[in-house]
């Protein structure tokens, strides 16, 4: 069998680990996974049944329904919930928590790991999410943190708002925002989001997308010739 370079990248909300992680599939010409979106499209799916996000039973009750594929075209990474594409309707505030609380549920996780673990079995494949290095990629030794103030995934967060056209949401609800969901990530207890000890890491606080990249190429350059 075929071993792929599997690249994991871990950290917490709006560090830009999914900024850096397409770059660094570009820059290597593989596949890029953002396994956030498969959360919020549990998220997602679990509004449209009526089953809230904190409801462990009636999340596992329609979890074997929930059809969430990946696919990729030429705008990237697309994702499919029961066959419809739902990939421009999942960046909002509300489905990043609420993917936050679903993410915590073992069952969920299971089965949303599983399905990144056979992307990783076939693909060569960069991904980013919370629990890719101690979880979905534990063996792989290509391992990043990526990780910046609180004040700065904020300020980042409501640029990208901005952008969308979105002018209701503070600075200091953003920050609020961010700090619950850091505490949501790092303190549940199934997969808490974690550095490990062999991961490298990456504080893009004073950084920009470019220095990051070549810290992180730079990184992947220096395993692979261990």
């Amino acid at each position: 069998m075929t071993e792929h370079l599997n690249i994991a990248i871990d950290g917490p909300s709006g560090a830009g680990k999914s900024t850096l992680a397409k770059a660094v599939a570009s820059a290597l010409n593989i596949r890029y996974l953002d396994t956030g979106s498969m959360y919020r499209a549990m998220a997602l799916f679990a509004a449209r049944r009526g089953v809230a996000v904190t409801d462990e039973a009636g999340l596992r009750a329609i979890l074997d329904d929930a059809d969430i594929r990946v696919c990729y075209d030429a705008r990237g990474q697309r994702v499919l919930l029961c066959g419809e594409d739902v990939t421009d309707i999942l960046r909002t505030q509300e489905l990043a928590m609420g993917a936050s609380t679903v993410s915590a549920h073992p069952c969920v996780r299971e089965k949303l790991a599983e399905l990144q673990r056979e992307v990783g079995r076939n693909y060569d494949v960069v991904m980013d999410g919370r629990d890719i290095t101690t979880n979905v990629l534990p063996h792989t030794k290509y391992k990043f943190f990526v990780t910046a103030s609180p004040e700065v995934r904020a300020e980042r967060r409501l640029k990208e708002l901005r952008v969308r056209g979105d002018t209701e949401e503070t600075f200091e609800q953003v920050l609020s925002d961010i700090r619950l969901r850091d505490h949501n990530d790092s303190t549940r207890a199934y997969m808490p989001l974690r550095q490990t000890d062999d991961a490298v890491k990456i504080d893009t606080s004073d950084m920009t997308i470019q220095e990051a990249l070549a810290m992180l190429l730079g990184a992947i350059a220096d395993k692979k010739d261990r």
